[in-house]
């Protein structure tokens, strides 16, 4: 087992915000004039944007300048609503003058994307109004102009995780309400996915916790009544409170987005700079999530911890279990579905140590031995991790494919299975990502026949959100 424990670093907690008055003023700014205005301009520009989000069709652009003059005048209008963001929102005024100015090129909004640090004002129920040319993760490709209501989510007992947990980067968020890009898979709001000049250091990342929760309160729902689960009580609960999920969610990715720059890790812990097999990448994620597991277990049994975090921290072992299995496994397509990939590890890993069973066609758990087990695989891929520097990065690859199918069965036709050939073990990396099938773990029977059931429920959670 690995001996990594997560650094502590000291954070500060913040201030709350009255909770009723926030959704009296959320509801007053999605309906307001102003924002549909914006939110109707916005849509109507999207419709002459090309993929990199310039308008080339010199045609079009008496109609984009009327456009962008309504975006502008609906954010002064708003900018009242939103005090802390004053600087961003004169610079994104800027930033869209400058563009319609310089004749509708590829756009640039660095400046505006400076000028907004919303992970400086973490007060739960705080909101922004974020309008950018971008792409959105899991939903468009297009880096259009899209605008998005938003409010942070920040319990007191995530602040007071956070001292122990620090993650200054992370912001945990709502939709209010969002144009075309954001009605898709997409919950995540990243800085760089906007359209700018140049990559800075990127200080904040937020996560749409709402639309998490929403999500996996229906996929789990259905998937407890198809396999016949009986769920524990505590695990009910998060079916039937839209709130009270999406404050486990918050407590699960605090503590998941902190992991990947912690640990014994291979060279690039994000893997982004490197072209890697795409098990790589499951490896990852999952043990990010095994992390946040490993550490609601501790958090759950530490006396000294609010009765909130421990009553959450129990709340995120269901959620990180239930997510990975029937969500992320059977979530996309089969090409390199990498967190697809790593549900299907967590549900065989489970099941081979007698702790998930699946008989008489209804699923159950051993719920008392499961902690020890899921700990158990985090703690495998910690190993892996960590004799990873003393391998060349092939060797490595190899290492982590073998684990893999210590517990899954590769595909029939897997080359890698077989064994790469000398010629593609000696040549360099690409020879070796090559020959990765893209259905190199094909589903298990279990899991084709749950995806057949499910798919028409999960392609329902398109777009959802609390409100849903």
């Amino acid at each position: 087992m690995s001996n990594y424990i997560a650094a502590a670093l000291v954070g500060e907690p913040e201030v709350l915000e009255d909770a009723a008055l926030n959704n009296t003023r959320a509801a007053d700014l999605t309906g307001s004039p102003a924002w549909l205005r914006l939110k109707n301009a916005a849509t109507t520009l999207q419709t002459v944007q090309a993929q990199d989000g310039s308008i080339p069709e010199p045609g079009a652009h008496t109609d984009a300048r009327a456009s962008v003059a309504e975006i502008t005048s609906a954010v002064r209008e708003l900018a009242p609503h939103f005090p802390h963001d004053a600087a961003y929102l004169d610079a994104l005024v800027a930033d869209f003058d400058r563009w319609v100015a310089e004749g509708f090129g590829v756009p640039d909004f660095y400046d505006a994307l400076m000028a907004f640090q919303p992970q400086q004002s973490r007060v739960d129920g705080i909101r922004h109004l974020v309008v950018f040319p971008m792409y959105t993760q899991n939903g468009s490709t297009n880096r259009l102009v899209e605008a998005v209501l938003i409010e942070v989510i920040w319990p007191e007992f995530v602040a007071e995780l956070e001292l122990e947990y620090t993650n200054k980067l992370f912001v945990p968020i709502r939709f209010l309400d969002f144009t075309a890009g954001y009605d898709t898979n997409s919950a995540v709001l990243f800085p760089e996915t906007v359209a700018m000049r140049q990559i800075p250091t990127f200080t904040w990342g937020a996560i749409f916790a709402d639309r998490e929760a929403a999500r996996f309160r229906t996929v789990v729902r259905a998937a407890a009544s198809i396999t016949r689960l009986e769920l524990p009580a505590e695990a009910a609960a998060l079916l039937d409170d839209q709130h009270l999920t999406e404050e486990t969610f918050v407590m699960w990715d605090l503590i998941h987005d902190r992991t990947h720059m912690r640990g014994d890790l291979p060279f690039d812990p994000f893997m982004i700079k490197q072209r890697m097999p795409f098990f790589l990448y499951s490896l990852e994620e999952l043990r990010c999530d095994l992390t946040a597991f490993r550490e609601s277990v501790k958090i759950e049994h530490d006396d000294t911890a609010s009765d909130e975090a421990r009553r959450h921290a129990k709340l995120v072992q269901y959620a990180v279990i239930f997510d990975r299995i029937f969500r992320f496994a059977i979530t996309g397509s089969r090409v390199r579905n990498y967190d697809g990939l790593g549900g299907q590890l967590l549900f065989a890993w489970l099941h081979q140590h007698h702790v998930l069973h699946w008989t008489d066609t209804a699923l159950s758990f051993d719920w008392e031995a499961v902690p020890e087990v899921v700990i158990a695989l985090g703690a495998q891929i910690d190993e892996l991790y960590w004799a990873s520097i003393d391998r060349p990065k092939k060797a490595h690859w190899l290492a982590a494919y073998a684990m893999l199918t210590e517990t899954l069965t590769p595909n029939p036709a897997s080359t890698w299975a077989r064994g790469l050939p000398l010629e593609v073990l000696a040549g360099p990396p690409k020879g070796y990502t090559d020959l990765v099938l893209d259905d190199e773990f094909p589903l298990s029977m279990f899991f084709e026949a749950l995806d057949k059931k499910m798919k028409p429920v999960i392609e329902s959670t398109v777009g959802i959100t609390a409100h849903a």
